[in-house]
């Protein structure tokens, strides 16, 4: 699988769109095994790097991890929160279909959804829209 370059790399990390060369890589690391890890990783970063300041600051250790603490773990929680919405966006900015976010979720629980096929019957054609985890 070819990979991008590192000024792509870093280009990638911050919204910018690659190559369509590119788009059996960006499939895996969106959607791939490790993406929800890579994603709340690139995203855990930044915030780390614009409060890593105050931690030069003279105060005790109590008052640096009042001041930082409570920010950091606000952005992780919504980068954990937002990190569906974000790769569906980065899914469908490259061209790709954005319901493969939920594919590795549809591989592990297939076996869940044949058991209720051959229970109940295939699942009317009405329920489709619901196959999709897009809140919008």
């Amino acid at each position: 699988m070819k990979r991008p370059t590192a000024p792509q790399y870093l280009g990638y990390i911050f919204g910018r769109r690659l190559p369509d060369s590119l788009r059996d890589w960006v499939r895996n690391d969106v959607a791939g095994p490790g993406a929800v890890r890579r994603h709340m990783l690139r995203y855990a970063i930044p915030p780390l790097l614009i409060l890593a300041p105050f931690w030069l600051l003279p105060a005790s250790l109590y008052v640096h991890l009042e001041m930082t603490a409570p920010i950091y773990i606000w952005a992780l929680l919504m980068a954990l929160a937002l990190n569906k919405v974000w790769r569906r966006h980065r899914l469908a900015q490259h061209g790709l279909d954005p319901n493969l976010v939920d594919e590795i979720n549809r591989a592990k629980n297939a076996h869940i959804h044949d058991a209720y096929a051959a229970k109940y019957g295939p699942r009317p054609e009405e329920a489709k829209w619901q196959r999709n985890s897009s809140p919008f």
